[in-house]
Parts: C-alpha cells; structure tokens; sequence
C-alpha cells in the first residue's frame, strides 16, 4: 500500500495533514504570544492565567471533544453554523488542544530570555510589546520545539477528532481516527501503513527541527 501509494491512504494521509498543520498555524498564533505574555507581562491574574494554561495541558482530549461538540451541537450557541462532523470542527478542537501546550513551552523559553537581556532591554526603552516581539523573534528557533510538540499533539490525538468529526470516510477519516477503526475491524494492513506513515512524518519533522537548531547554534551561537 506504500509503494503503490493506496489512494485511500493518500486521502487519509492528506486530510490529516491538512487538519493538524491549520490547527497547528492557528494554535501558534495564539499561544506563542500568549505565552510571551505570560513570561515578561505584569497584569492582574497574570499568576491564575498561567496556572490554567498549565493544567489544561494536562485535559483529557475527550473532555475538549465534548466541549466542541455541544458548543458545535443543533442545541449549543454555535450549532446554526453547520460544523459539526466537518474537517472545521476537528481543526477546532485541535486547536484547543495545542494551545496550551505551545503557551506552556514557550512562556518558559521566553521567561529565560528575558532573565537574560530584561536589562538590556529596559536600557533601550522597550515597551512590553517591543520586548515581547524581540524575545520571539530571538527565540524563533527554540520555538520551534513547541510548534513540533503542537504538531505531534494535533496528529496523534484520536478522542476529540472523533466526537467532533465523526471519523466519516472520505470526509472527516484522518490517520489516528482510521488505524483505530481499521484495527477493530480487523483490516490491519491499512491500520498498519498508516501508523508507518505517521511515525515517519514525526521523524522527518524531528530531524528537521534538530538540524535547524543545529545550523542556529553555529550561526547564531
């Protein structure tokens, strides 16, 4: 099935690649500031926003799979929008899943470059804001480690795609949700080359991101 490139196994391979690198694109959006935030800002609650961004780490994905689903529901505020058992609503509740991860990772990258250049910086007069960008943009290699852990997160999870998406072949079927299914049916060489096609992937972005911290810490030191 890998060497004849199985076009079933292409569109599975395809729509989760498609689901978790968006879910990803915007967690990264989100969390990678906010974890900035997190790290050199001062405001009320800072201390209990950074503990809730912690334990939500820790939330079981089929919990965030049921929070999308009744938000997602006929009943729930957002029902009207039709996205339920849709590549959207998965991409919604990956979403949710890799925030906190990217916000956890990259509060503590931020945090330690700012006990290092804090100084330097308030000589020149940044504002938090400036900072905040400088330390992001300085740390963009570091923080790639936390986009990886997102990706890894986004294309390994099989609760909450499955409650929101509804594992619909051709539709909403990505590789977690099949090898799950495929196995139970007994159709193992299918479930087989998609867990091969995942590993792989993994791999492949691991390498990619050690060689380009690598190539960042010669040029860079």
């Amino acid at each position: 099935m890998l060497m004849d490139l199985d076009p079933k196994l292409v569109e599975i391979v395809v729509l989760s690649l498609q689901v978790s690198g968006l879910a990803v694109i915007i967690g990264a959006l989100i969390g990678l500031p906010l974890g900035a935030c997190l790290a050199i800002g001062r405001f009320p609650g800072q201390q209990t926003l950074s503990v809730i961004v912690n334990g939500l780490m820790g939330m079981p994905s089929v919990v965030i799979g049921v929070t999308v689903y009744l938000l997602l529901s006929r009943s729930g505020p957002f029902g009207g929008l039709g996205l339920l058992f849709s590549p959207p609503a998965m991409v919604i509740a990956q979403v949710l899943l890799v925030i906190p991860l990217m916000a956890a990772i990259c509060r503590q990258v931020v945090e330690d470059a700012w006990s290092r250049h804090a100084e330097e910086l308030r000589a020149l007069r940044f504002g938090w804001w400036h900072s905040m960008t400088t330390l992001l943009h300085d740390c963009r290699h570091s923080l790639l480690v936390a986009v990886l852990a997102g990706l890894g997160r986004a294309m390994s999870e099989v609760g909450a795609v499955m409650i929101v998406g509804g594992n619909i072949d051709g539709v909403t079927r990505v590789m977690t949700t099949a090898i799950a299914l495929e196995t139970s049916k007994g159709d193992l060489p299918l479930a087989v080359a998609l867990g091969l096609v995942l590993i792989m992937i993994i791999l492949v972005l691991n390498a990619f991101a050690f060689v380009l911290r690598s190539w960042a810490m010669r040029r860079y030191g």
